[in-house]
């Protein structure tokens, strides 16, 4: 292996292990913060999710802290079919729905999209179907999440 193969090994490997969190991944996606959250509902709707929730973090720290943050905005996104699949399998399962996924600007101005890992969360409850739920749900957020890395 070449030398610049070797840093660019490292490089792909610390993208990949350090910036998403076990229960999630994220994508840094180009534009500003309110297009990002337009595109970010465009392309779950796609994927079949509906917004159900929208908080606004910042505006909520605001208000009942006075404290200033930057842009960070919560989406429970919910694909209804699936959902009820879910709630069929398990009635308490609502417990961890809906699929959350945040988009926030980070401290050097960028906005980054962080997507709940359904497979995960829903692996806490450790029922075969289930899990196998929660990869297709997984696999449909990862497409949202390759659309936005495509632009």
């Amino acid at each position: 292996m070449a030398s610049g193969d070797a840093v660019w090994s490292c490089e792909l490997y610390l993208e990949n292990t350090m910036t998403d969190p076990k229960y999630g991944f994220t994508v840094h996606s180009d534009g500003g913060f309110d297009e990002v959250v337009s595109r970010v509902t465009d392309e779950l709707a796609k994927q079949g999710f509906g917004v159900l929730t929208e908080i606004d973090v910042k505006a909520t720290l605001k208000k009942k802290l006075g404290v200033e943050k930057r842009p960070y905005v919560i989406l429970g996104a919910c694909n209804p079919s699936l959902a009820n699949q879910a709630l069929d399998a398990e009635p308490d399962i609502g417990l961890l729905l809906p699929c959350n996924v945040v988009v926030r600007e980070d401290a050097e101005g960028a906005v980054i999209v962080g997507f709940m890992d359904p497979a995960a969360v829903l692996g806490l409850v450790q029922r075969e179907e289930l899990a196998h739920l929660g990869e297709e749900v997984r696999a449909r957020l990862e497409r949202v999440r390759e659309a936005l890395r495509a632009g």
